[in-house]
């Protein structure tokens, strides 16, 4: 049996890797030919350190109810906090309502299709402005997210995995790896996104069925262990995150302002309590009254 040998340059068997997707892709909605800008914004939001079954009947509820950046612009901000549920991370709501309002406000209640000027709305970073640009406008523009890099690492740099930031360099070597046709450049980012969640994923890769196995230097020197520094799962019981979403979960049931007491039983300690409430405060996820009840922003007292 031949051993295959070591690649040559960056390069990428396109056809193998695009048959694959359409194979293998999970059906999303925010994928489907009829998903709006607006949609894959929304699915971008949430997707952030969060699990895809986690997000779709969330993503499913908010486009049910804001299926148009006006419509949850004109909510108060509150709501949005509200329909965001147990995601985590809730500022992401509060962003995404400051989107919409920004989108309404500067661009006619459309997602704009420009790189730069995604980057400049509430909350869009690289990967997301890219991202839109790429899924929703079908642009030729390099995306990276975590998965991305993964395969990119393995396949060229014989790496398992990488812990550092997505940089311009990585930037520029996606874009290389690109075909020049908009369209087939759009579904090759997906599809590197996709191989990587489902199949050169970080523990028990699947490299049996990968369309880079023959060119990956990874698979070819054995699979070294070769990782960067691994990050370890931040605790959760017993911290101050696990105090703020039971104060959130509190806020988000009732449809009036709170009282007091009615958050001081979620939690013995009151101190922690105390710290974890102030900072909700900070964070403008929540709205202390002059009655001494709280509530979500904006949310109509009574």
């Amino acid at each position: 049996m031949n051993t295959p040998s070591a690649p040559e340059g960056d390069r990428l068997p396109i056809d193998a890797l695009l048959e694959w997707y359409d194979t293998n892709a999970r059906d999303l909605p925010w994928r489907a030919p009829d998903a709006s800008p607006w949609a894959v914004l929304v699915s971008e939001f949430m997707l952030q350190q969060t699990p895809v079954n986690r997000v779709l009947p969330v993503y499913e509820s908010w486009l049910r109810r804001w299926p148009a950046p006006a419509a949850l612009a004109a909510e108060p901000a509150g709501e949005a906090i509200r329909e965001w549920g147990r995601l985590g991370y809730p500022r992401r709501a509060l962003r995404l309502h400051a989107c919409a309002g920004t989108l309404v406000e500067l661009h006619g209640g459309e997602v704009p299709d420009d790189v730069d000027a995604l980057l400049a709305l509430p909350g869009v970073g690289t990967y997301t402005a890219r991202a839109i640009a790429a899924f929703a406008y079908r642009q030729r523009v390099p995306v990276i997210d975590t998965n991305v890099r993964r395969v990119l690492t393995r396949v060229f740099d014989g790496v398992a995995d990488s812990s550092a930031n997505v940089t311009n360099l990585d930037l520029d070597r996606a874009k290389s790896l690109l075909p020049l046709q908009p369209e087939r450049a759009a579904r090759t980012s997906i599809s590197l996104m996709e191989l990587g969640a489902l199949n050169c994923v970080a523990r028990t890769p699947r490299c049996s069925d990968c369309p880079l196995a023959t060119q990956c230097r990874w698979l070819l020197a054995g699979f070294p262990d070769n990782a960067g520094p691994v990050r370890r799962p931040q605790a959760f019981a017993g911290t101050d995150r696990q105090v703020r979403g039971l104060l959130m979960a509190v806020l988000r049931e009732s449809p009036a302002p709170v009282p007091a007491g009615d958050l001081d039983v979620v939690w013995p300690k009151a101190a922690q309590r105390a710290r974890a409430l102030d900072g909700l405060v900070a964070d403008g996820l929540v709205d202390p009254l002059p009655d001494g009840r709280f509530a979500l922003p904006g949310v109509v007292t009574r």
